[in-house]
C-alpha cells in the first residue's frame, strides 16, 4: 500500500464534492492526474474504494472505512505540522471553518482577515453549507470549526454563541403586503420572491421551511447575495427574506418596507461549535478564541 497524503486529500475532496472532477479541481490536479492517482489507490490493494455513476461517485464500504482512517491521518498531519511550525519558518497551519450564508457573508470577513494579518504561518480553508451538512462535516472529522444555525441538531458537539440572526422580510414600499400586519411566512408564499443562489445554504433553509407548509417558494429570480436581493426587491421583483444585519447596512438609495418574521425558526441564532473544543489544534483554537473574543466585544 502506498499512499501520499495528496492521495488522501485528493480522495476526501473527491468524497466531499462528490465527482472526479470537482475533487481534482479542489485539489490542484488535473483530472487526468486525480484519476491516476485514485486508480494507483484501488490497484495497490485490489479494491475498489468509490462506485462509478452517471450522477458522480459514491464510497464503497471499503472507501468509507478509508475516508474515516483519512481523515484522521490528515488531522495528526496538520497538528504535526503546526507543532513543528514554530521551528521551521514558512511552514504554516490551515483552520478547516465551515459556515452558513450569514456567517460567511455578514460576520466573518473582517475577522477573518484580522486574524489572518496577526497570524503570517496560519490559513483557512472557508466553505459554505447548509448548518445541517455542517453538524454532519463536523461529526465526521472533515473540519476543525464550524458557525451554524441553533436551529439544527448540535447533540454531541460542543457549541458557544456567537450572534444573533433574526431574518426580515423585505418588500418595495408600494407591495400589497406592506401596508398591513406583518404577514405569516406562509401568506408571503402567494407572492413572488427574489432568492439567493439555489447552492446558498440560507436559499435550502428557506425552501425547507417553505416544504413545512406544503408550499414551495416562488423564486420568479435568483441574485447572488443579499445586496443584489436587497436592490432586486427595492425596485419591484418581489419579496425577500435577508438577515436583519445585511438589512441595517443597506444604502439609503434602496427603499424597503420590511417586518420581523414571527416564525420561531426565523429567530436565530449562530453558534460556533466543533466535535470537541478541548482537542482542537492549536492553530484552530487561536480561531476559536479570536471569535469567541469577538463575540465578547460585539455583545451589549
Amino acid at each position: 500500500m502506498h499512499f501520499d497524503l495528496t492521495d488522501l486529500r485528493l480522495y476526501l475532496h473527491i468524497l466531499d464534492t462528490g465527482n472526479i472532477t470537482a475533487g481534482a479541481s479542489r485539489s490542484h490536479l488535473s483530472l487526468a492526474a486525480a484519476s491516476a492517482r485514485i486508480r494507483a489507490m484501488e490497484a495497490s490493494l485490489g479494491i475498489e474504494f468509490l462506485e462509478r455513476g452517471r450522477r458522480g461517485v459514491t464510497p464503497t464500504p471499503a472507501g468509507k472505512a478509508l475516508a474515516q482512517h483519512a481523515r484522521t491521518l490528515l488531522q495528526q498531519a496538520d497538528r504535526m505540522q503546526q507543532d513543528l511550525a514554530e521551528y521551521a519558518n514558512g511552514v504554516k497551519g490551515q483552520v478547516r471553518l465551515l459556515c452558513n450564508t450569514t456567517a460567511i457573508t455578514e460576520y466573518l470577513p473582517e475577522l477573518l482577515a484580522d486574524f489572518l494579518r496577526d497570524h503570517p504561518n496560519l490559513d483557512i480553508d472557508l466553505q459554505e453549507l447548509p448548518s445541517s451538512r455542517i453538524t454532519h462535516a463536523l461529526r465526521q472529522g472533515a473540519a476543525d470549526l464550524g458557525v451554524v444555525s441553533d436551529a439544527v441538531d448540535t447533540h454531541g458537539l460542543d457549541t458557544l454563541p456567537f450572534r444573533d440572526d433574526p431574518l426580515v422580510l423585505i418588500m418595495p414600499p408600494g407591495h400589497p403586503l406592506a401596508g398591513g400586519e406583518p404577514p405569516n411566512f406562509s401568506d408571503t408564499l402567494q407572492h413572488h420572491y427574489v432568492g439567493l443562489s439555489a447552492n446558498s445554504a440560507l436559499a435550502v433553509y428557506l425552501e425547507e421551511q417553505a416544504l413545512h407548509t406544503g408550499l414551495r417558494m416562488p423564486i420568479r429570480i435568483r441574485a447572488d447575495g443579499f445586496d443584489a436581493v436587497m436592490r432586486m426587491v427595492a425596485h419591484g421583483a418581489g419579496l425577500g427574506i435577508v438577515p436583519l444585519a445585511a438589512l441595517r447596512r443597506r444604502t439609503a438609495d434602496q427603499p424597503l418596507a420590511n417586518f420581523a418574521l414571527k416564525e420561531p425558526w426565523a429567530q436565530r441564532k449562530l453558534l460556533l461549535c466543533a466535535r470537541s473544543f478541548d482537542h482542537l489544534p492549536a492553530y484552530a483554537r487561536a480561531l476559536l478564541e479570536a471569535l469567541r473574543m469577538a463575540n465578547q466585544t460585539c455583545s451589549p
